[in-house]
C-alpha cells in the first residue's frame, strides 16, 4: 500500500542518490554552483584550461609586442568567459526545473 511516508522516503531517498557533492577543481568559476556530474566538471575544467592558455598566449605576445594580437586573445578569453557562465547557468535552470517536477510525477 502506497502511503505517504512511503512516498515521502523514497523522495528523501531518491534526493540522496541524486545528489552528488564532487570537489571543483576550478578556480575560475564560483564555488556556489558546483556541477553536479562528473561530466560537468571535466567539461569546465577543460575549458578553464583553454582560457588559461589564452591568458599566457596573451601576455606572451604582449611581451613580443604583438599589440592586436593580445587584445584578439584577451577578448576570445573573455568571450569563454562568458559562454561559460551562461552554459552553467542555463545547466542549472534545467536542473532546478526537472528537481521542481519530481514530487508530481511521483
Amino acid at each position: 500500500m502506497i502511503t505517504r511516508s512511503n512516498l515521502a522516503e523514497q523522495l528523501r531517498e531518491y534526493q540522496i542518490r541524486s545528489k552528488h557533492d564532487w570537489a571543483s577543481l576550478s578556480f575560475l568559476s564560483s564555488t556556489s554552483n558546483i556541477p553536479s556530474s562528473r561530466l560537468d566538471i571535466a567539461i569546465f575544467v577543460i575549458w578553464e584550461l583553454v582560457i588559461l592558455a589564452f591568458l599566457v598566449f596573451s601576455a606572451v605576445s604582449l611581451y613580443f609586442r604583438h599589440m592586436k594580437l593580445a587584445f584578439i586573445l584577451v577578448s576570445v578569453t573573455l568571450l569563454l568567459l562568458l559562454c561559460m557562465k551562461v552554459t552553467k547557468q542555463v545547466r542549472l535552470a534545467r536542473k532546478k526545473k526537472r528537481r521542481m517536477l519530481l514530487p508530481l510525477s511521483m
